[in-house]
This record gives structure tokens, sequence and C-alpha cells, in this order.
């Protein structure tokens, strides 16, 4: 008996320090279902489909919005000037910011 507990204990000892190294790999993808992990994106050259695959916040309809606005108005020259979008507010902007180039 005591060996089968000292087997037992030596196991789940294996495996939760299995679990702590692979901890970090997952950590990465984990956030928003669907949205890959990229670590910029440039807003003046980037197409409705990969903004709002990168974007927190923004569907389709929003991301087609920001091509459309650049369109109409040229490329963007500040991150703010997504806020003259329809949908897209100062919370949904810091949460993108970081990842918004131009």
């Amino acid at each position: 008996m005591k060996h089968i507990r000292m087997l037992l204990a030596c196991f789940f000892a294996v495996v939760l320090l299995g679990l702590n190294t692979i901890a970090p790999v997952f950590a990465d993808t984990m956030g928003e279902p669907g949205k890959t992990v990229v670590t910029s994106i440039n807003i003046n050259k980037a197409d409705a489909k990969k903004i709002a695959a990168v974007l927190f916040n923004i569907g389709d309809s929003k991301a087609e919005a920001i091509v459309k606005y650049r369109e109409e108005h040229g490329p963007f020259t500040s991150k703010e000037q997504l806020l003259n979008i329809k949908g897209i507010g100062k919370s949904t902007l810091e949460k993108n910011k970081s990842l918004i180039t131009l």
C-alpha cells in the first residue's frame, strides 16, 4: 500500500510539473476566440478581413468601416482618427492602441 501511495504521489508530481512547463505555450493563444496572435497591424495597408482578425472588439462591419473611412479620407495620420468611425469608442481604441501601426 505504501508503494502505491508513493507511485501516485510521484505520478501527480510529474503531471503538475509538466503542466507548468506547457502553460506558457498556451498563454499566448488565450484571449478572444478566433483572434490571431499578431504583434501589430498597419491600418493604412491591411484589408478588412485582417483588421477584424487582429483587433479586439472589431468585427467584420467595423473593419469594413475602417477601410471605407481610409478610402474616403486618405491614410490615417493618428490612431485617434478611429474615434471618427461609428461604433469605435475610447475603450475599443485603448484595447487596440498597442496593436495599431500607421
